[in-house]
C-alpha cells in the first residue's frame, strides 16, 4: 500500500524541511509549499492525505487556504494541521472555523506534532499498511493482492491491480495521471498513453458498462477518481 502523502506548507523553509525530513524518517511521503497559492496548487495536483498548513503564510495566510480546500470537493475531506504562533483563543477557533482538523501552537516537538499526524491519518479513513480497502462495491485485499467486484474475485494483471489499489487508496478523490504513473510505474513523468490503455482494460473488467463507466471516472484535465461509497449514495439520492 502506498505510504501516505503529507503536504507541509510553511514559509520558514529551515523549519519546513526539518518537518519534512523528520516524518519522512517514520516513512510518510512528504512535500512542500512555502506559500498560500502553491500550496493550493500542490492539494490540486497531488492530492495529499493530509496537510500541514502554517497560518501566517505570505499573500494568502493559512485560514483562507483551508477554506478553498475544504470549498473544494476534491479535497474537502483531507485531514488539515493548522500551526500558529498564535495562542489567544480567538486565532485558535478562526483555525477551527476556517477548516482545521487539529491545531499545534509554535513552537512544537516533533514528536508531538507526529503524533497528531498518525492520529489524524488514522481517523481519515485511509486504510493501514496491509489493511483490505472497500469502494463501493470493490474490495481491495493487498495481503493477498487480490480484488473483488460484488464478493467475486476479478481476473487482474498486475500492472491492473496495482492500479486499482493505488485509487482504491483515495476513493472519492482525484488521482493525478503523474500521480499514478509514480505510483504504478516508478515514473516521474512519461508517456500517459501508457496509463490510458490500463485505465481502458480495467474498465473492462469491472465496469457493468465500461462505455458509461460508474466506478472509474475521469476527471478531465487532471486524472481519475475511484468512486466510493459514498459516491454511489449520492448518485441514487439524485
Amino acid at each position: 500500500m502506498p505510504s501516505s502523502r503529507i503536504l507541509i506548507v510553511e514559509d520558514e523553509e529551515s523549519l519546513c524541511k526539518m518537518i519534512a525530513e523528520a516524518l519522512s524518517r517514520q516513512g510518510y511521503d512528504c512535500c512542500v509549499a512555502f506559500e498560500g497559492d502553491a500550496a493550493l496548487n500542490a492539494v490540486s495536483e497531488l492530492s495529499p492525505d493530509l496537510v500541514i498548513l502554517d497560518v501566517m503564510l505570505p499573500r494568502l495566510d493559512g485560514f483562507e487556504v483551508a477554506r478553498r480546500v475544504r470549498a473544494d470537493r476534491a479535497s474537502r475531506d483531507t485531514p488539515i494541521i493548522m500551526l500558529t504562533a498564535r495562542d489567544a483563543e480567538e486565532d485558535v477557533l478562526a483555525g477551527f472555523a476556517a477548516g482545521a482538523s487539529d491545531y499545534v501552537r509554535k513552537p512544537f516537538s516533533i514528536a508531538e506534532l507526529s503524533a497528531r499526524v498518525s492520529n489524524l491519518l488514522g481517523r481519515s479513513g485511509i486504510p493501514a499498511e496491509g489493511g483490505v480497502t472497500e469502494a463501493g462495491a470493490l474490495r481491495i485485499d493487498p495481503g493477498h493482492e487480490e480484488a473483488y467486484k460484488d464478493g467475486h474475485l476479478l481476473d487482474l494483471s498486475t500492472t491492473e491491480y496495482r492500479l486499482l489499489e493505488a485509487l482504491a487508496a483515495r476513493a472519492g478523490h482525484t488521482v493525478t495521471r503523474g500521480d499514478l504513473l509514480r505510483r504504478v510505474w516508478g515514473m516521474r513523468a512519461g508517456d500517459t498513453r501508457t496509463l490510458d490503455v490500463h485505465i481502458f482494460r480495467l474498465r473492462r473488467k469491472i465496469e457493468d458498462d465500461p462505455d458509461s463507466p460508474k466506478l472509474l471516472l475521469t476527471v478531465h484535465g487532471r486524472g481519475y477518481r475511484l468512486a466510493s461509497g459514498d459516491d454511489a449514495a449520492e448518485r441514487g439520492n439524485a
